[in-house]
């Protein structure tokens, strides 16, 4: 399975730009209970903006690091997919850089923005079908 069959269907990402305050972008993380945005400058992407983000500003410049801009705090370059990319390279490209998003780029073009959720859940679901079919065939043998 490859992350394009994956994100079929999906609407449109939430996003922000790089001159976003991080005061509306945090409350963008809140009001729509995600963990991360891509940061666009126009059209090209350029990083990533995530609670982990905040706490770390938060901790290095203090609440004025509310006032600042997405593109001074974001963390960039953002580690990216192709559609083409097999699910488990990107749960184990995500597991071994420690991140838990996932922008998935298609000829330069930001298309789709994958957590390692998304990830886990198909490796869940996968293994359970398995683990049903198996159950089946020693049943019925």
């Amino acid at each position: 399975m490859t992350i394009g069959r994956l994100i079929e269907g999906r609407g449109d990402v939430v996003r922000c730009d790089v001159s976003t305050p991080v005061s509306e972008a945090a409350g963008l993380l809140a009001e729509r209970r995600i963990g991360a945005l891509p940061v666009m400058d126009g059209d090209e992407l350029v990083g990533i903006f995530s609670e982990r983000d905040v706490i770390y500003r938060l901790r290095e410049f203090g609440p004025s690091m509310l006032a600042m801009r997405v593109g001074d705090v974001m963390t960039a370059p953002p580690v990216t997919a192709e559609p083409d990319t097999p699910v488990m390279s990107a749960l184990a490209l995500m597991t071994r850089r420690r991140i838990r998003h996932l922008p998935v780029v298609q000829g330069g073009t930001m298309v789709a923005f994958v957590s390692i959720g998304d990830l886990v859940k198909y490796r869940i679901e996968k293994v359970e079908s398995e683990a049903e079919a198996m159950r089946s065939y020693i049943q019925t043998s």
